[in-house]
């Protein structure tokens, strides 16, 4: 439902060719001149250090006259500029018998017109100034953005405005929006991915909480453009937004241009930050009944928000075991030694205003799913009961400290981690100081950290598959599940409703998502 038009000339790729040309013509200079320096052998290339200091937002931050947070980046290599406006507030405003409404009023907002253009001038217009333009709703912040030349970057502002302050939500094109929304609704229960990422977001945060609550056919009904204009200007109003710009423009000017362009439009509050869940993640097993041939897992708990401690050593304990690719440990047991996954690992995410997730997952097949599950729980108990060696904490160590200045890759990307810091208030000193933080974590620390968040018992685990092949185990014997303890099954939900298609086999599944 998100919907984001691309115009016939893509100078973002302009760009990029042109970029990409300068730095094969510089590399093949590097090479002429160097090639009597070219080692024999690769473990004897010696690198200089790596030197990067972190951009500090206060350089690039300013006010307009009625207060908006604008932050500017000057870049005169291409004639571009890039403008997001960035408001707090996504899928998190959503009501449960409205389940959709942000999105789908994000969606139309770029696709409906304005009350003083018709869809198709809108279209005809940005086509012609070779203009992006873009709408596009998350779970606590809407977006809404132009990429154009910067000789038409007056034009596109005034058109991009306008559709903010007078969104259209032309009929017609609602109507096919709202159709295409519920044709979609059908696929869901096609994959199991799907399946087991809803399924995990019930057991994770329960189905009264947005991280959780998805569209059904009913709440895709129910929504009106009516209730459309009322989340737009819930949304949509200086006092709720931050401005970044990057590109070809005067900084010396921009901010009265962008003063005059949101004249007379009426300052509100800003939205409150998300909530976080009352529901708390049931240790056990889940299962979800699907006549595949492969099992798709699962296995995660809470961990920690973002300024705890703690989150510098779990960060470096996630890379070791699972999320530093082919040198994590899952990786390596599951897949490299025994062959019984494609891809293994886990993801640690700590929550901004509430605890987040850690969890591990793979996909194998039927009869091996007990046995990927058994390798993993021991190297869980691994992290837990011995230090990590002092070459893998050198390996993740210079992983995070080596890629840290990709955070600050683009000039847009440098201002989103600026505007997200600015709507989440991120302490002072935080990129500064990040990478001698990971630098200090000890293997004291993390195993430590493991002992105390990296709890088999308190985790749960979801499959979906073929139960009675999974539950088996494999043919050598060496696993089954009943060795993770009783299983309990969720039912297949029905795609457009999301209400179980047969009831629960056990009372202890947790509660189903109420109104969608």
């Amino acid at each position: 439902m998100n919907c984001q038009r691309t115009s016939t000339f893509n100078h973002t790729r302009l760009a990029t060719l042109a970029l990409s040309c300068a730095t094969i013509a510089l590399l093949g200079t590097t090479a002429t001149a160097g090639d009597t320096q070219i080692s024999k052998r690769p473990e004897t290339l010696v690198y200089p250090p790596l030197l990067f200091s972190p951009p500090t937002a206060s350089q690039y931050r300013t006010t307009l006259s009625d207060g908006t947070t604008l932050f500017m980046l000057p870049s005169h290599e291409f004639p571009l500029i890039n403008l997001s406006i960035s408001c707090m507030g996504g899928r998190n405003l959503d009501t449960a018998n409205l389940a959709g409404l942000a999105s789908m009023t994000a969606g139309m907002m770029r696709l409906g017109g304005t009350t003083t253009m018709s869809a198709n001038d809108v279209d005809e217009r940005l086509d012609f100034m070779a203009t992006n333009m873009g709408v596009r709703s998350q779970d606590w912040t809407t977006t809404a953005s132009i990429d154009c030349l910067a000789s038409n970057f007056d034009a596109s502002l005034a058109i991009l405005i306008d559709t903010l302050k007078n969104p259209g939500f032309d009929d017609a094109k609602f109507k096919i929006a709202r159709a295409d929304a519920l044709e979609g609704l059908k696929q869901r229960n096609d994959d199991a991915s799907s399946i087991s990422g809803r399924e995990w977001n019930y057991l994770v945060y329960g189905g009264d909480h947005f991280e959780s609550r998805q569209p059904t056919g009913p709440s895709i009904e129910a929504i009106t453009v009516a209730e459309m204009r009322t989340m737009a200007a819930r949304i949509f109003h200086p006092g709720n937004m931050i401005i970044s710009v990057t590109g070809d423009f005067d900084p010396k000017t921009l901010p009265a241009t962008l003063d005059k362009a949101l004249a007379g439009w009426t300052k509100g509050p800003a939205n409150a930050a998300p909530v976080g869940p009352t529901h708390k993640i049931q240790p056990g097993v889940y299962y979800v009944q699907k006549a595949i041939p492969q099992g798709k897992v699962i296995i995660g708990l809470e961990s920690m928000q973002r300024d705890n401690p703690d989150f510098y050593a779990f960060t470096m304990m996630n890379e070791i075991l699972g999320g530093g690719g082919f040198s994590s440990r899952i990786m390596g047991r599951v897949r490299s030694d025994e062959g019984l996954a494609y891809s293994a690992g886990s993801n640690f995410r700590a929550g901004i205003f509430y605890p987040g997730i850690f969890r591990a997952g793979y996909e194998s097949k039927s009869p091996t799913v007990a046995l990927a599950l058994k390798l993993i729980m021991e190297e869980f108990n691994k992290m837990r009961d011995q230090p990590v060696t002092a070459a893998e904490l050198d390996i993740a160590k210079a992983s995070a400290v080596e890629t840290f200045p990709s955070t600050f890759a683009s000039k847009s990307a440098m201002l989103g981690v600026f505007v997200s810091d600015e709507w989440t208030k991120r302490p002072a000193g935080f990129w500064e100081n990040y990478r001698a933080k990971i630098t200090a974590v000890t293997a004291a620390d993390i195993q430590r950290v493991a002992q105390k968040y990296l709890v088999p018992s308190k985790m749960a685990i979801l499959v979906v598959g073929n139960w009675a092949d999974i539950s088996k185990g494999d043919l050598a014997a060496r696993a089954n599940m009943s060795l993770f303890g009783p299983a309990t099954e969720l039912p297949m939900r029905d795609p457009i409703t999301l209400e179980p298609i047969s009831a629960n086999t056990s009372s202890a599944a947790p509660p189903a998502a109420s109104g969608g």
